[in-house]
């Protein structure tokens, strides 16, 4: 069985960005470039199903989280996301300022435990998140925001518990989402 694997970004961190080079576990790797392109491949490479294979589809409930930066108590946005036993995560990113609600869909990587998703809007295509399946089990953690090759940010991750009674009749499915058409 395979060890779970944690990623902590930044300084300190098992990934960090230094001169424009991505170091894991202290080793260089690739250019800050390429691992956006890695991200983003990984957030893209959503297997196409039929329509009776995305009806049998059964998704585990990863939860609800608020999208802040380190030391920051307010977050106006929200992340809802499942995963499927192919490692297809679905969801939706949801910006309380604007009111707006885009869905938002990815996958895992089996052999790295990188989990990388994309917002699914023309406008916001470009925009990645990326952090460990495994940090998904933890009620706080943290994650990289790409907006694009350029710019990339440390976000945190702060789970949101779900009220019992809604728990209950949620069934744990996402809302539809071109991963399941």
């Amino acid at each position: 069985m395979t060890q779970p694997v944690y990623y902590v970004y930044g300084q300190g961190g098992n990934v960090y960005y230094e001169n424009n080079t991505v170091y894991i576990d202290g080793e260089a790797q690739c250019t800050a470039t390429e691992y956006y392109q890695q991200a983003e491949t990984l957030a893209t490479s959503i297997p196409e199903y039929s329509e009776p294979q995305a009806t049998e589809l059964e998704w585990l409930p990863l939860g609800v989280w608020a999208i802040t930066k380190e030391g920051v108590s307010e977050a106006d946005r929200l992340l809802q996301l499942s995963v499927n036993k192919d490692g297809v995560i679905a969801g939706t990113y949801y910006n309380e300022t604007t009111e707006t609600t885009i869905p938002v869909e990815g996958k895992v990587d089996n052999a790295t435990q990188r989990a990388a998703w994309h917002l699914m809007d023309e406008k916001n295509n470009k925009v990645v998140m990326e952090t460990g399946v495994y940090n998904l089990t933890e009620d706080v953690t943290n994650a990289l925001l790409h907006y694009g090759p350029d710019k990339t940010s440390e976000v945190v991750l702060v789970r949101i518990d779900q009220p019992e009674d809604e728990e209950a009749s949620s069934g744990g499915s996402p809302e539809a989402n071109s991963a399941t058409q």
